[in-house]
């Protein structure tokens, strides 16, 4: 299964989850994500090493969702360069703990792991 697919694969209920009831959906019309092309094929995928090996890298930005029954943080985040990330709207998977210390709004500086197995946060700062 080429990587592409499987990304894809594994990212899609990630972004279902990240999904909030729809009261919000006006705001998010302008966001970022709709200016962000997927890449197209493996080499334009930074955030996996060739290996699939699951990679570390900070961000800032701005908490637009918490979904507590799918354990995400949906994050407004700036550009990632240590993974060549563009700047997007995403959801990351966070332990409880990590969801109950911050809030729609907040704007927050955060550590995560990429790889094969999702995007999950593992550390917040609020600014």
């Amino acid at each position: 299964m080429r990587i592409t697919t499987l990304v894809t694969l594994l990212a899609a209920p990630l972004a279902l989850a990240a999904c909030d009831s729809g009261d919000d959906t006006e705001a998010m019309d302008d966001t970022a994500m709709a200016d962000v092309q997927m890449p197209m094929d493996d080499s334009d995928m930074p955030m996996m090493g060739s290996d699939g090996a699951i990679r570390t890298a900070s961000a800032e930005g701005i908490v637009t969702a918490i979904d507590a029954d799918a354990g995400t943080i949906t994050v407004d985040h700036g550009a990632v360069p240590a993974i060549e990330w563009p700047a997007m709207t995403m959801g990351f998977q966070a332990d409880e703990q990590l969801r109950q210390d911050v809030a729609v709004g907040d704007t927050i500086s955060f550590d995560f792991t990429t790889g094969e197995g999702g995007n999950t946060i593992t550390s917040i700062t609020k600014k």
